[in-house]
């Protein structure tokens, strides 16, 4: 994993694999860790997804999970949220009937130059299949 876009390509991972992926005793971690390969693009909005339910569902102490996604963010390419962002998750709301959370996460990986995947555990967002920006399509899959 890298921290900045060059000409890479980057694999959009979502709170729902991000936690799979992180935690051992989680019953996918084998299916996620098989991702260690790829080159993995996240946002704030994942980030703090993924603590929630690492704390407060699954009952990982707050401080070593704070630690584990701060050593993540290191490795991983961390993606901002701009206006330009926000606006395109409204529309991805919107158009497709997602929630907020959901449509920020797709919009920052579809502005994204060098996300082309994103992979969830969602099942209202593998309906989906792709979302498109322009000619850019943003294909959405199970890890």
């Amino acid at each position: 994993m890298a921290d900045s876009e060059g000409n890479q390509e980057y694999l959009g991972i979502d709170s729902s694999v991000l936690i799979a992926y992180l935690v051992p005793e989680h019953p996918l971690h084998k299916t996620a860790k098989s991702l260690t390969t790829e080159n993995h693009a996240v946002n704030a909005t994942v980030m703090h997804e993924t603590y929630l339910t690492a704390v407060f569902k699954l009952r990982r102490r707050p401080e070593q999970t704070v630690k584990t996604l701060l050593n993540y963010m290191r490795l991983a390419m961390c993606l901002p949220l701009s206006e330009k962002t926000v606006e395109l998750g409204l529309r991805l709301a919107t158009s497709h009937g997602l929630g907020g959370r959901d449509a920020l996460i797709l919009a920052s990986y579809l502005d994204s130059k060098t996300v082309r995947r994103f992979v969830t555990m969602d099942s209202a967002l593998l309906r989906l299949k792709k979302v498109m920006l322009g000619k850019k399509i943003l294909s959405i899959s199970r890890p």
